[in-house]
C-alpha cells in the first residue's frame, strides 16, 4: 500500500475513494477530481430514488460512467463494487480513527436532519430517534461497516493488484495527499 507520500505515477485517472460512512469519501473524492481535472460521480445520488427506494437505473449508471476514460466515485454499494475495482486504476483508503469517523457522521447526520436537508432526489435524514428502532440507520451502519472495510480493502492487495491503494490515517494525509496532486497536474 502507497502513503500519502507517495508519487503516483501514472497520474491516477479512474479513482475510487473508500472508507466507512462519515469519513469525507465524497468530499474527498470531488477533490480528488477537481485536482486532477477528471469528473466526479457521486453514488448516492445515482442509488437513491425519491423515499430511499432504490433507482432501477443504478447498475447500469455505473457501467456507463465507469467506461470512460477517467473519472472518480465512492467505493461503496456492494452491487457494483467488483466493476468498480475491475476498471479503477487507484483507490484512496480514508482509514480514519473511530473517534473521528463517528463524531463526523453524527455531527452530519444531526444538522442534515435539523435543518431538513434535501439530500437525493428528496430525500431526508430521518428522525433522529430512528437511531435506536432501525438496523440500517446511518449512524448504526457507520458503527457496524467499519470492521468489514478494514477487512475488505487490504484483500484487495491479493484480488486486484492492478489497483494502486493509498492508505490515509488521518485529515493530515488527506490533505498532504491531495495537495500533492494539486501540484503534480500544474
Amino acid at each position: 500500500m502507497l502513503g500519502a507520500g507517495d508519487v503516483l505515477d501514472p497520474p491516477p485517472r479512474r479513482v475510487l475513494v473508500a472508507g466507512t460512512a462519515g469519513v469525507g469519501k465524497t468530499t474527498t473524492a470531488r477533490r480528488i477530481a477537481q485536482a486532477v481535472g477528471v469528473p466526479h460521480t457521486e453514488l448516492d445520488a445515482l442509488y437513491h430514488g425519491p423515499g430511499w427506494t432504490v433507482l432501477p437505473t443504478f447498475e447500469q449508471e455505473v457501467e456507463d460512467f465507469t467506461a470512460r476514460g477517467t473519472w472518480v466515485s465512492e467505493w461503496q454499494y456492494r452491487q457494483v463494487r467488483a466493476l468498480l475495482v475491475e476498471r479503477a486504476d487507484t483507490m484512496v483508503w480514508l482509514d480514519l480513527p473511530r473517534r473521528v469517523a463517528f463524531w463526523r457522521l453524527l455531527r452530519r447526520t444531526v444538522r442534515r436532519r435539523l435543518r431538513r436537508t434535501v439530500l437525493w432526489n428528496g430525500n431526508v435524514e430521518p428522525p433522529l430517534w430512528t437511531f435506536v428502532t432501525r438496523r440500517e440507520h446511518i449512524l448504526r451502519w457507520g458503527i457496524a461497516k467499519r470492521n468489514e472495510m478494514r477487512r475488505q480493502v487490504p484483500a484487495l492487495a491479493d484480488s486486484a493488484p492492478h489497483l494502486r491503494v493509498v492508505h490515509l490515517r488521518s485529515q493530515r494525509e488527506v490533505e498532504r495527499f491531495v495537495d500533492r496532486l494539486l501540484v503534480g497536474t500544474e
